[in-house]
C-alpha cells in the first residue's frame, strides 16, 4: 500500500517538541516542499496539508538528497527530530536527524482532504447520554477513534521518577534527557544531554587583560558518530571541572552554551563551539558500555599544504610512506627538556612528498612500528598535525594527532592501488623543493596564480570559506606616513606587550615581565598595477624587505633626523615593483564588508624569470611569435 501524509503530522510534532523514543509517536509522514542548500544542510518546510513548518535537515542527509532520495515535494517518514525555539524570530524550528524517503516528489503541495457530514465518519450521540462510542463506520474504513481518557496516563515526569529512583546520577541524566548528536546541537537550542568521549585535553593556562587576571582551559570532545566539538571553560568553570575531565573517559555534559566558532581559533571541524560554566553539569558515564568514537579524516592533498604554512589550522593527511629515521633526542629550549623525534616522509597520487615529525610516544611507539614495516610501504591516516615551513612545507604531530597504520578506508585501498601499479616507479619530488625562502610562507611559487588586483578587488566573495591565496606584480604606489607602523613586541615570542606596574613591559604569551621589548611592523600600504590598485597588509619580515630597515631602526631615525627623514625613508621604497604572494579573506569593519588582504611573501621581480613567464603565457594564447 502507497503512504501518504499522516493526518495532524505537524500537530504531533508540536505537541512532542523532544520525544525520548521514535517508538513512543506513531508514524510521521509529511511532504517536504521549498527544499533549498544552506551551506551544508538543507532547508525545507514539512507539510501535513494543513501545516506547514520550517526545517533543517541534518548535514549527515544531505547525500540523501544529492542522490535524489528525498525529493522537493516528495515524502519523508522523520524518524528523530528535534523541536527548537529561536527567539530572536519568535518560531519554532523542526531539526530532522534521521529520516527515510517513502515516495517521490508529487505534482503539488499536498492538501488534506476536509470531511463533512457526507463521509464515512458518523456522528452518533454523546456516550454519557446514550453509552454508545464515537466512531467511524468500522466495516469500511477500518478507523477506530478510542476514547480519550485511554490517552490519560502517568506524566513522564512520574515515570522517570518510579524508574530512576535509585541510579546513579549519570544513569539518571540519560534517562531524564535524551541524548543528543553533536551533529544535531546549536546555539538556539534549550536543554539538551550529550554523551561524548574526552579526546584531547589541554593544559590549564593563566591570562592577564584589561578586565583583570583569569584562567581557562579547553578539551575536544566526540561523540559515537565521530563528529567533534571544542568546549572552553572559564575561571571557576575551569577550577570545577579540570581535574573531573579525564583524557579518554566518557561523560554525560549538560547546560552549556554554544556559539558560532571562530575560525581563526577553532581546532576541530564544526561550525560551533561549546562553553560550560560553573553550572553545567558534567557526569562520568562509568558503568555503562564504553564506545570508541569513529576517527572522521578530512585529508588534505601533499600538494596542497603550501596555504596552511604557519597558519591555525590543522590538516589530515594520508601517504604511502616512503623512510622512517631513527629516534633522535631534542632539546627543548623553553624548559631544557630532552624529547624523542622520529621523521617519517610521506608521499601521495601528487606525486609529492612531504616529511612528517612524530613526539614523545607517537616517535617511540607508532615510529618504531614504522620503521619495523618500513619496506612494506604502509599506508598511514594522520589527524591533526601542523603545517610548517621548514624545508619550505613541513608537518608536525601534536599531542592530540592520532595515526592509523593501513586504515580501511577508501582513500587508503586508492592509494594503494596507485602506488603498486605506478607510485613505486614515479619520480617524486619535495613539496617544499624549489622554494626560495621569500616564498615559503606562500609555499608557492611567485609565478603560481598569478592575478591582477581587479581580479581580487571586484570578487568580494573571495575566501568566505577559508582564505586564498594569488601571486601578484604590481608597484608600492603609497605608505601612508602617519599610520601606526609598529607594535612593541616580546623579545622571546613576538607577541604584543603591554607597559607593566612600575617597569617594563609584561608579555601574556610568556607570563613574564622583561626589562626591554622590541618593535615589529604592522604596516598598510597601497600597490597599484596596470588594472587597479589596493591596500595590502603586511607585518614584520615583509616590511622589511620592502623598507630596507627594522621597526627599531626606523623608529631611531624619526627621533633622531626628525619627521622629514622619516618620510623620505618611506617615499624611496614606493613606485618600486615587487612580486606579492597574499591571502585573500573578508571581514567587517564599521557593519561593512570588506577584502583583507595580506602579504604573506615578497621577492624582487627578477627579469629573466618574469621574461620566460610572460612568453608561457603568450604560448597558452595560441599567439603567433
Amino acid at each position: 500500500m502507497a503512504k501518504t501524509v499522516s493526518p495532524d503530522a505537524i500537530s504531533t510534532i508540536l505537541a512532542n517538541p523532544s520525544p525520548d523514543s521514535s517508538s513512543d509517536l506513531p508514524e510521521i509522514i509529511v511532504q517536504v516542499v521549498d527544499l533549498k542548500p544552506t551551506g551544508n544542510r538543507y532547508m525545507f518546510s514539512a507539510n501535513d496539508g494543513k501545516t506547514k513548518i520550517k526545517g533543517i535537515l541534518q548535514s549527515s542527509l544531505s547525500s540523501e538528497v544529492i542522490s535524489g532520495s528525498i525529493q522537493n515535494l516528495g515524502l519523508i517518514r522523520i524518524i528523530d527530530y528535534t523541536l527548537n525555539d529561536i527567539p530572536t524570530k519568535n518560531e519554532k524550528y523542526l531539526i530532522v536527524t534521521k529520516c527515510e524517503a517513502v515516495s517521490p516528489a508529487l505534482e503539488a503541495d499536498y492538501k488534506a482532504e476536509v470531511k463533512s457530514e457526507d463521509t464515512d465518519i458518523v456522528l452518533k450521540p454523546r456516550q454519557e447520554e446514550t453509552g454508545i462510542v464515537l466512531k467511524p463506520k468500522q466495516e469500511e474504513t477500518g478507523i477506530v477513534l478510542k476514547p480519550k481518557q485511554e490517552y490519560q496516563t502517568k506524566s513522564a515526569a512520574q515515570i522517570v521518577h518510579e524508574q530512576s529512583g535509585n541510579m546513579a546520577p549519570s544513569a539518571r541524566m540519560a534517562m531524564t534527557r535524551r541524548i543528543q548528536p553533536l551533529v544535531s546541537l546549536n546555539p538556539y537550542q534549550g536543554n539538551w544531554t550529550i554523551k561524548v568521549r574526552v579526546t584531547s585535553k589541554g593544559n590549564m593556562r593563566t591570562y592577564k587583560n584589561a578586565r583583570g587576571e583569569g584562567c581557562v582551559f579547553n578539551v575536544e570532545l566526540t561523540d559515537e558518530d565521530g563528529t567533534q566539538i571544542q568546549a572552553t571553560m572559564f575561571n571557576e568553570a575551569a577550577k570545577k571541572f579540570f581535574d573531573k575531565f579525564e583524557l579518554g573517559k566518557v561523560y554525560y555534559i549538560s547546560k552549556g552554551t554554544l556559539r558560532v566558532a571562530n575560525k581563526q581559533f577553532k581546532t576541530v571541524q564544526n561550525d560551533y563551539e561549546m562553553t560550560l560554566n560553573e553550572n553545567s553539569q558534567v557526569e562520568e558515564a562509568s558503568n555503562e558500555e564504553a564506545f570508541i568514537p569513529e576517527t572522521k579524516f578530512n585529508f588534505v592533498p601533499i600538494d596542497e599544504l603550501g596555504p596552511y604554512v604557519n597558519g591555525r589550522e590543522l590538516v589530515d593527511v594520508i601517504g604511502v610512506v616512503q623512510s622512517v629515521s631513527p629516534t633522535m633526542s631534542i632539546r627543548r629550549k623553553s624548559n631544557n627538556e630532552t624529547v624523542p623525534k622520529r621523521d617519517i616522509t610521506i608521499a601521495d597520487e601528487t606525486k609529492k612528498t612531504v616529511v612528517v615529525s612524530l613526539w614523545n610516544d607517537l616517535a617511540t611507539h607508532v615510529g618504531q612500528e614504522l620503521l619495523d614495516m618500513a619496506d612494506k610501504s604502509p599506508v598511514v591516516a594522520i589527524k591533526s598535525l601542523k603545517v610548517g615551513d621548514f624545508q619550505g612545507v613541513s608537518l608536525s604531530a601534536l599531542s592530540k594527532s592520532n595515526i592509523v597504520v593501513n586504515p580501511d578506508l577508501p582513500e587508503a585501498k586508492k592509494l594503494r592501488s596507485w602506488y603498486d601499479s605506478e607510485g613505486k616507479e614515479t619520480s617524486l619530488a619535495s613539496i617544499g623543493s624549489g622554494m626560495s625562502p621569500s616564498t615559503k610562507n606562500g609555499a608557492r611559487s611567485m609565478y603560481t596564480d598569478r592575478v591582477s588586483l581587479l581580479h581580487i578587488t571586484s570578487n568580494l566573495s573571495l575566501g568566505e570559506e577559508k582564505p586564498v591565496f594569488f601571486s601578484l606584480k604590481a608597484y608600492i604606489s603609497f605608505i601612508k606616513p602617519d599610520q601606526t607602523m609598529w607594535y612593541r613586541a616580546c623579545k622571546t615570542c613576538n607577541k604584543k606587550v603591554t607597559e607593566a606596574f612600575g617597569s617594563g613591559y609584561w608579555c601574556e604569551g610568556c607570563q613574564k615581565n622583561d626589562a626591554e621589548c622590541s618593535l615589529r611592523y604592522i604596516m598598510a600600504l597601497k600597490v597599484s598595477d596596470a588594472s587597479g590598485e589596493a591596500w595590502l597588509s603586511t607585518f614584520n619580515e615583509q616590511a622589511e624587505k620592502i623598507l630596507g630597515c627594522s621597526a627599531d631602526e626606523l623608529d631611531k631615525l624619526k627621533s633622531e633626523e626628525g619627521e622629514i627623514a622619516y618620510q623620505m625613508k618611506l617615499k624611496e621604497a614606493t613606485w618600486v615593483p615587487h612580486l606579492f604572494r597574499v591571502s585573500v579573506a573578508p571581514q567587517e569593519y564599521n557593519n561593512e564588508k570588506r577584502q583583507r588582504i595580506t602579504v604573506r611573501a615578497i621577492a624582487p621581480v627578477d627579469y629573466a624569470a618574469e621574461s620566460k613567464y610572460l612568453l608561457e603565457e603568450m604560448s597558452k594564447m595560441n599567439i603567433a611569435m
